[in-house]
Parts: structure tokens; sequence; C-alpha cells
């Protein structure tokens, strides 16, 4: 089972009250003939049911896709995983109602090793995008909504610091258009790459491609080796079942393997383990749930969850049973995962890997890079902290580069 991109999370001091998070707003005219945007910051709870009704239909016409910031995923996170007062909710919307806009935020009072407060798009270690809901062609008048809101909120900070964003996405672009409207840089400070799967062939076709005829004449041999141990069979999750019994097998599975060893699995943590049964059902209602298991006896051995959105894909957990190892049956699952490529509804998957992962950037031959960027919010005299953070981090990439490069040299 190859590693997912753990994400280091610090619990961050709160930002304000509920109460004045609720009522924390800023009216911004976004240009003389535009109607003005309402930025407001408020505590996950206090969201109206008539914001949660949009926050749902967001998700389809959304900038860019991201299942980690639709509702049925982000509110269980909010309320499983974050702690007290962690992070808000900045809510966008038009003087008439209409939610633009959401993301998740939180207060961190370091950058780096700077003592540099910035408010950072809020996430945990089982959320792979940080790219926030945004209505299409709304993506720049959002961001300058928000950022002109966060230069007087609640809290003291220097930058917004925002993690996670596609590279080549919409929201990025509206994103540096506002910046660049308000007279401020928007620095990329971190770039990586992580496999994805995107083609126009099929299956067959992709898998023959892109994985050695050495490797698939192996996976055959293996498959066909599994098989002699008992009735062999790919099942994957219809609508019309229920999803329950396949999350309690799953969290099972992964328990039985290293993380459960490790206290990191799922199930090792009554609340994470909630958190999964609670989005995967979600996912399941919500018709965007893409659940396959490797059975040998009507036993699983092998599991994998795709997340559907849009006209992409998220690939979002696997686990494989460690006493069949010898089988490979975590490439095997990868291999009968690959009849995604079949769906007229999807035109990309994420992998949702840590970069240079060895097992599926062997299968998967496309690239998606994601950034982490850096905006100066706050008054104006405040913006000497963001260039002043910035060259820092620039110097410590520098010596950290030329460390790499030559440090080892004294030792030879």
């Amino acid at each position: 089972m190859y590693q997912r991109e753990r994400l280091s999370t610090p619990i961050y001091p709160p930002l304000s009250t509920a109460r004045e998070l609720s009522s924390s707003y800023v009216r911004t005219p976004l240009n003389p003939t535009a109607e003005a945007l309402t930025c407001a910051f408020v505590a996950p709870a206090d969201v109206s049911p008539e914001l949660r009704a949009q926050w749902t239909v967001l998700a389809d016409q959304a900038a860019d896709p991201n299942c980690f910031a639709e509702r049925w995923f982000l509110e269980p996170s909010l309320a499983l995983l974050a702690e007290d007062n962690e992070a808000t909710l900045a809510i966008v919307t038009s003087t008439d109602g209409l939610l633009v806009g959401l993301m998740p935020l939180a207060f961190d009072p370091t950058y780096g090793r700077l003592p540099v407060g910035n408010v950072m798009n809020w996430r945990h270690h089982h959320s792979f995008l940080g790219a926030p809901l945004v209505r299409r062609q709304k993506e720049s008048e959002f961001w300058e909504a928000l950022i002109i809101a966060l230069d007087t909120g609640p809290w003291s900070a220097s930058l917004m610091h925002i993690a996670d964003l596609p590279s080549d996405g919409r929201t990025l672009l509206g994103l540096k258009k506002a910046a660049a409207k308000l007279g401020r840089p928007c620095d990329t400070v971190l770039r990586k790459k992580r496999a994805m799967l995107k083609s126009g062939v099929g299956p067959s076709a992709y898998w023959e491609t892109n994985v050695r005829k050495k490797k698939r004449k192996e996976l055959n041999r293996l498959e066909k080796r599994l098989g002699e141990q008992g009735e062999l069979c790919f099942r994957t999750l219809s609508q019309s079942e229920s999803a329950a019994p396949w999350i309690e097998a799953f969290l099972d599975l992964e328990r039985r393997g290293w993380k459960g060893r490790e206290g990191t699995a799922l199930a090792c943590n009554p609340r994470e383990a909630a958190f999964m049964k609670t989005i995967a059902q979600g996912a399941h209602a919500a018709g965007k749930l893409d659940f396959h298991r490797l059975d040998l006896d009507g036993k699983p051995i092998a599991m994998l969850i795709n997340f559907l959105t849009g006209k992409g894909g998220f690939s979002y957990k696997i686990a494989f049973d460690e006493d069949y190892a010898r089988y490979s049956p975590g490439i095997l699952i990868e291999r009968y995962n690959m009849r995604i490529l079949d769906r007229p509804d999807t035109e990309w998957v994420d992998s949702c890997a840590t970069e240079n992962h060895s097992m599926i950037e062997s299968i998967w031959a496309e690239r998606r890079e994601i950034v982490r960027v850096t905006v100066p919010i706050g008054s104006q005299r405040k913006r000497w902290v963001f260039h002043a953070s910035r060259m820092a981090e620039d110097a410590s990439s520098v010596a950290r580069s030329w460390v790499a490069r030559f440090g080892g040299r004294n030792n030879d």
C-alpha cells in the first residue's frame, strides 16, 4: 500500500469566538459596475441551512473540482477532526445571498521558524487538495473579497498562505489576478508533482502502453497463482447496495496491516473511524463513491476508494491483506481500477500520492503539479513583513541547496 502525503496539522489558537466570527464581515466593492460581495467568517456550526443547501449545489459548479471541500467531506472534517475553535469558514456571497465561494481557514502564529502570523487554508492529513470551492467565472472576485476582508479580520496576520492548489487551475489564476489588481505579489513558495491518470485511451491500451511488458507478465502470473488459493473475484459497490459493510471491511483490512501496527490506521482512532464512515456514506449518497474490492473466497484482500466530482476523481484510500503481499494484491486492484478510464463522466484521476511514489508512478504516466502560494495581507505597514519573510525563506532554501550539494564533500 502506498503512503499518502501526510500534512502536519498544528493546533492553532482560536481566531475568535463563534459569535464574533459570525458577525465579522466586509462588503467589498469589486469594481464600480459590479455588485458588492460579502465575505463572512463563520464558525462551522453557524452555517445557515440555506447556505448548506447552496454549498451542495456549488460543488458541481466549482471552477476546480475538489471533493475535499464539498459539504459531505468538509463538514465531517470540521466536526470530527478540527480542534475547538481551530477553523472557521470564509464564505463569500453576493448581496442577494448567492454563494460565490467557500474555504476553511486557520491561523498560525509562525511562518516556518519566523514569528510571523499567517492565515492559511485549514486541512488535515486525510485531505489532499486545498482549493476552495469557487463559482466558475467568479474566481478573481472571490479572492479579492477574501483578501480585503482578511486585511481587517479579527486576527493579527501578515500573510495569507494557501497550500495544495493545482498549478493549472482556474482558482490559482483567479488568485493571481486578484492579487495583481490589489497591487500585491502572489509568490509560489513550493511546487511538487504527483501521479495522475488522464488519457483518451481505454484501460487495456493504457496498461499495455505504460506498464513494462515484463511487469505485466509477472502480474498475470501472480494473479493466476492467487486464483489457485481459492475463488478470486473483483467487485465494485453498486449504487443500490449499502456502503456500510464495505466501509467496515475497509477499516478492518487497514487496521490489520502496517498502519494498525503503527497505530495510524483509521480504526485506531475513534474520531477518524467515525470520519471515514461518515464521508464514505456521504459520498455514496451523493453518487460520488467509486469503491472496489478484490475478494478471495468472499473475503476482501484488497480494497480501493475513489471519490468522483465534476469531470475528475481522487484516488483516496487503498488497503490490502499483507498475508497475500507476495501476490501484489494492491497492484492487482490498481489494474482493475483502470476501468475508470471507461467512464464518460471522468476525464482524470488525481492519485493523491506523495511525489515520486514508486508504485503508482510506475503505472500512472501523467503528473499533476500542486503548489503553495503566499500573498501579503493586513495594513500597508505590515507589507514589509511579507518581503522580509520571503527573503528569509529564499535564503534558507539556497542554504539547504548548498548543504545538499556540497555538505558531504568534507567527509570524502
